[in-house]
């Protein structure tokens, strides 16, 4: 049996998934198939026809280091800061080398939310990082482990604390804010909750 990757296509605004392994070939009831396939459809985008959206390539933390840069290599010994109680990690040029591949990569990926910003109903700017309480009552992951992120539709802030999924645009931008800096900006298209 022939397996097919999943599509997402989008018909009159609303977004379908289709369903590998069923016979749907995963073109979403859209009546946009492949050539030879029997469905209809030419796939040409314009009012009332079929729009294909890109599928998402789902990237790990590790992904955002560039190939060849060990984890290992970006945090060196540190200071202890006695007053604070706190670990203040030295990171070195590695720290900020990021991963060149996904500058304009539309890509999804987990993590928690460090909010920045927000609206009546939520959260639209925040940095993604790798682990719940990152940048709070530790100091900040590197740069190439921060992930600064604007949506256009408020994250609720009720769920702050859940691990989340958000898909987007990902770019190289080494920006510095009020908490850290960060390495990546990811313009997120879709966000929902992650599941184990």
């Amino acid at each position: 049996m022939k397996h097919l990757k999943r599509r997402h296509v989008v018909t009159g605004g609303i977004a379908g998934v289709g369903l590998t392994g069923l016979g749907l070939s995963g073109w979403a009831f859209s009546g946009l198939g492949p050539a030879g396939s029997g469905l209809a459809g030419s796939g040409v985008a314009g009012a009332g026809q079929p729009v294909e959206a890109p599928l998402a390539r789902e990237i790990t933390w590790d992904d955002l280091i560039p190939p060849g840069v060990p984890y290992a290599e970006i945090i060196g010994e540190g200071e202890i800061d006695e007053i604070n109680d706190t670990w203040n990690p030295v990171y070195d040029a590695n720290a900020v080398k990021l991963n060149e591949a996904l500058d304009g990569a539309y890509i999804r990926m987990p993590g928690y939310i460090i909010p920045m910003s927000y609206s009546g109903t939520g959260v639209t700017d925040f940095i993604l990082v790798p682990y719940v309480g990152a940048c709070i009552h530790v100091p900040p992951p590197p740069a190439n482990q921060l992930v600064f992120a604007t949506t256009r539709e408020p994250w609720p802030s009720n769920q702050l604390w859940d691990a989340v999924w958000a898909t987007g645009t990902m770019r190289t931008q080494l920006q510095t804010t009020e908490i850290a800096e960060t390495g990546y900006a990811l313009s997120v298209v879709r966000m929902e909750m992650f599941t184990w």
